[in-house]
């Protein structure tokens, strides 16, 4: 396993050495891993390691507590979504998201249903991936509107929201956190999380998540 953090690389070395959100990356090929470490710590992820086998991948996890563990599908001795249970009952309460190289709504609907946090194809651009793995270490599920079936309909009333409340909703579209939503918007974070409780309630929303398909579906920009 590979361990990354700003400005040093360990190999085969699992402790915590920072502040930050902790992400590992399982993943057979060493270039998809890699690339996927880089862009998280480029956009402020404190550590970010690598696994390239499940067995690596549930050691890391057995000595580590990571915000976000991203699992891919495609690896050997995965067995479908065998492996992504195995590691929900090692990881006991880590949040853990399945990667795949195919898109498919059945896949991304079953991982969901057996535990993960969320379903994010590799082909997703770069910016999109770093917001859905920030969105997902948050606590929020997250998978791309278009794999899901969806009972939220085009033209959703967005139009209620005042000035303030639209811009916040914004900030959760692109995955930032309530403390980030307030330095953007130069608010206290207090009055953001008052701004998304009255936003859900608004638009019917059941979590942030929901908010966000609520938005993109309703051309929220």
């Amino acid at each position: 396993m590979l361990s990354y953090t700003k400005g040093y690389k360990h190999k085969e070395h699992f402790r915590e050495r920072q502040t930050g959100l902790k992400i590992l990356i399982a993943d057979d090929h060493d270039l998809v891993r890699e690339t996927i470490a880089a862009f998280l710590l480029a956009e402020g992820v404190g550590q970010a390691d690598t696994a390239a086998t499940l067995s690596d991948a549930l050691t890391a996890m057995a000595i580590t507590r990571y915000d976000l563990v991203l699992l891919d599908h495609d690896m050997p001795s995965m067995n479908g979504l065998t492996g992504l249970i195995e590691a929900l009952e090692v990881g006991q309460g880590t949040r853990i998201a399945l990667m795949s190289g195919s898109t498919s709504r059945e896949l991304a609907e079953a991982a969901l249903q057996a535990g993960a946090i969320g379903f994010v194809p590799k082909k997703m651009a770069s910016r999109t991936m770093v917001a859905a793995v920030k969105l997902m270490a948050n606590g929020d599920a997250f998978a791309p509107i278009g794999l899901l079936k969806s009972d939220v309909a085009p033209g959703a009333p967005l139009a209620l929201l005042t000035r303030r409340e639209a811009g916040v909703l914004r900030g959760i579209c692109e995955g930032k956190s309530n403390k980030e939503i307030a330095r953007d918007l130069d608010l206290q974070e207090v009055t953001v999380k008052l701004h998304v409780k009255t936003l859900s309630r608004k638009l019917e929303a059941k979590n942030r998540t929901h908010a966000a398909m609520i938005a993109r579906n309703g051309g929220l920009h």
